[in-house]
């Protein structure tokens, strides 16, 4: 017997797969790194958490480099191993095997694992009830899914406090219940249409796809052709294939396929990479001693005889833009900001009092978005340092999460500082405001305008 027979099966590797990906969808949302959430996108509080790093508002320029990172990682797993997202760890093809392996097969024996395409017989005795039984099961599983999903978005402290004034978010709880009844309909009536009809990422698939792109293959070199040019089936029996061909013909490699697709036809955009049609096709032939016609492979080993080269033009250059993309994660990640200003200049451009002196006013707004109380100050540095002086603002303390606006005065009592009789000149200012608990990391830098009048209009 071949060592193809004695490994594991892919689907118990899946199932492995399965269970790793659900405990950490489920784990994550409570891990907390120095207060902060793992991963938190908060529409609520504003802040995007990530690492244990709370970015806000202001800082989401982050968001573009982490939909770039996920979305290539895809299109890499894909030039690489198929569609190995759908059939080892998307949300869909997991949800899909809890209810139909799960509860509709090992529990309630309402179907054969080996056979996704038969349906159950609902007219027999207790079938019916049992289709009842299995929607309720999966329909607690969908609110507990969804509550993991909200998880990500309002944290599970939160969540659980909202839940003790449930009248008080009624807009989290609809959208609760509507997450549950749409996987509800989804996986119990919609089923693998999801992936064939719904999901945009098979219509994408051969576009990535390439002949060292590990996918499942049938070998028609061994086991014969059963379609012809124009997928027209031109083999049922065992008895219409040539001479030497090993295919039995027993279709299990079909009635196993989740998706309904039979894998001798060559490579369809409603294959999911799942391996069970491989698994099927290892039983089979390893009673016979033999290996399985149906392979996880590239085009250039199961049909060209040859290597898969992984290492090819495209990979690398996947690798290369997910590796710039991680490193201008970590590089706007260190430009992290622990506090927030902003400065806004007034409508008034200047003002000339009688005194000579030239005043610009500004409304700063300030937020404190560290756990800890500041205290804050501001000054001016850099080129106008001592030449530009801020009045009408002092030193002053903000709690946990709250804001303040200032009004501030930008003044100069230089009148040779620009000598331009043409034109109001703009002169920028730096800012610098900090903590005095914490100066070196509690810290921004801001520019201001100011608004320096022409020579004639400051002549006494």
């Amino acid at each position: 017997m071949s060592t193809q027979t004695k490994q594991k099966p892919y689907r118990i590797k899946r199932y492995y797969v399965y269970v790793m990906a659900t405990i950490v969808a489920l784990i994550t949302p409570f891990i907390q790194i120095n207060g902060n959430q793992v991963f938190l996108l908060s529409f609520d509080k504003k802040q995007l958490h990530l690492l244990g790093v709370a970015f806000d508002m202001q800082e989401l320029y982050m968001m573009p480099f982490l939909l770039m990172l996920m979305f290539l990682g895809i299109f890499a797993v894909t030039a690489v191993g198929g569609r190995a997202w759908c059939g080892w760890a998307c949300p869909q093809t997991i949800f899909r095997v809890i209810y139909r392996d799960l509860i509709e097969s090992k529990l309630l024996g309402l179907r054969r694992i080996k056979n996704k395409q038969k349906e159950p017989d609902w007219s027999k005795d207790g079938n019916a009830s049992k289709k009842i039984i299995a929607m309720v099961i999966w329909f607690c599983l969908a609110l507990l899914a969804a509550s993991d999903f909200i998880w990500y978005f309002i944290p599970p402290a939160d969540f659980f406090n909202y839940l003790a004034h449930p009248m008080d978010h009624t807009v989290m709880l609809g959208f609760v219940f509507g997450v549950a009844g749409f996987l509800v309909y989804d996986v119990v009536f919609m089923q693998e249409n999801f992936c064939i009809y719904v999901c945009p990422y098979s219509r994408v698939q051969s576009v990535l796809y390439d002949d060292d792109t590990i996918q499942a293959i049938y070998s028609e070199k061994r086991g014969g052709k059963i379609y012809d040019e124009n997928h027209n089936k031109i083999v049922n029996k065992q008895s219409d294939l040539p001479e030497g061909a090993e295919c039995t013909a027993c279709q299990s490699c079909v009635t196993v396929c989740p998706t309904h697709i039979d894998i001798r036809r060559g490579m369809q955009l409603e294959c999911i990479n799942c391996l069970e049609c491989v698994d099927a096709c290892t039983v089979v032939m390893g009673k016979l001693g033999k290996e399985s016609l149906v392979q996880w492979g590239s085009t250039n080993e199961v049909v060209n005889g040859g290597k898969t080269n992984l290492w090819r033009k495209k990979t690398i250059m996947y690798i290369t833009a997910l590796v710039l993309i991680v490193g201008m994660l970590f590089v706007m990640g260190g430009k992290k900001e622990y506090m927030l200003l902003n400065v806004n200049k007034t409508t008034q451009l200047y003002k000339i009092r009688d005194n000579g002196e030239i005043v610009n006013n500004f409304v700063l707004l300030f937020q404190n978005t560290q756990r800890e109380k500041y205290t804050y100050v501001l000054e001016v540095i850099g080129k106008y340092k001592g030449k530009i002086n801020i009045k009408r603002f002092h030193p002053f303390t903000l709690s946990k999460g709250k804001m303040a606006k200032k009004v501030i005065v930008l003044s100069t009592m230089d009148d040779k500082l620009v000598n331009d009789a043409s034109k109001d000149t703009p002169l920028t200012v730096t800012l610098k405001a900090y903590a005095k608990e914490n100066p070196e990391k509690v810290v921004v830098i801001r520019k201001a305008v100011f608004i320096y009048p022409r020579a004639d209009k400051l002549k006494k």
